[in-house]
């Protein structure tokens, strides 16, 4: 369990109940951003991003598999988080914890319910071979608000990505790694991360206002403005009106967000 101290706490809500921040951000504005692609040499596809202090890195590796049964002619996605100890104390090596197995599916699910990738593009031989894509995501450092860093880490990664030209001879899957395709990409998406402190939803929380938060809302919004993804995380209750106030905010700052990549 995380403890704060009550003074820490109680600084930290004083300057957001005033509409003021730590770091002197305003209560909607995001830390410094940045993205930096084909960081991994031994990856199809990689991106590093930090926002501010937080840095996460991913590779992302293609294989020929087996399609699901009842998709037999889609490509396949797997995304697999590690938090690394030197990343955050509290963090620990061995199995993958609550808190990474949580950030892995909601990343996730921004990818797939906004539909960003044309996973029927990836199917070389329907209900035999397709694409599987193994999105591999790193937290290299932790200053808070990992969800949106990994976001936009995997969707620069997944943009980046290329793949080996593959083709069917005499029953065979033959790959032509000299050339290669552009993995096809049919939209863009963008987490928006809210934390409740006091009776104030603020953006981007840095790692001491996400510890001193009650309640967390995670909204995923594709670049025409719908919402594909939106996770509920802390103890405390969020009421209509914040939820729809923190979704108006994610809507105009996704277009912001997109804009990096």
């Amino acid at each position: 369990m995380d403890i704060v101290p009550e003074i820490t706490r109680e600084s930290i809500t004083n300057l957001i109940i005033n509409d003021k921040r730590e770091d002197g951000r305003a209560l909607d504005e995001y830390r410094d951003i940045s993205i930096e692609t084909d960081v991994i040499s031994k990856a199809e596809g990689s991106a590093r991003v930090k926002i501010g202090g937080t840095q996460v890195l991913v590779g992302i590796k293609p294989q020929l598999g087996s399609p699901f049964p009842d998709t037999p002619d889609l490509g396949v996605l797997m995304t697999n988080c590690e938090m690394l100890p030197m990343a955050d104390p509290t963090f620990e090596p061995g199995p993958p914890s609550e808190d990474s197995i949580e950030l892995a599916r909601v990343v996730d699910r921004g990818i797939r319910e906004s539909e960003l990738v044309e996973l029927d593009k990836l199917c070389v031989e329907e209900g035999k071979h397709v694409w599987m894509l193994f999105i591999d995501l790193h937290v290299i450092d932790n200053c808070g608000n990992l969800f949106d860093a990994a976001e936009l880490a995997v969707m620069a990664a997944l943009k980046s990505t290329k793949l080996p030209t593959a083709s069917i001879v005499d029953d065979e899957v033959v790959l032509d790694k000299e050339n290669t395709f552009d993995l096809p990409i049919n939209n863009e998406v963008a987490m928006c991360t809210f934390v409740k402190i006091g009776e104030k939803m603020v953006l981007d929380p840095s790692l001491s206002e996400e510890r001193v938060a009650s309640a967390r809302l995670n909204v995923g919004v594709t670049k025409e403005g719908r919402i594909c993804a939106m996770q509920k995380g802390g103890a405390q209750p969020l009421t209509k009106d914040e939820i729809f106030a923190a979704v108006n905010i994610a809507v105009s700052k996704t277009k912001e967000l997109v804009e990096y990549l």
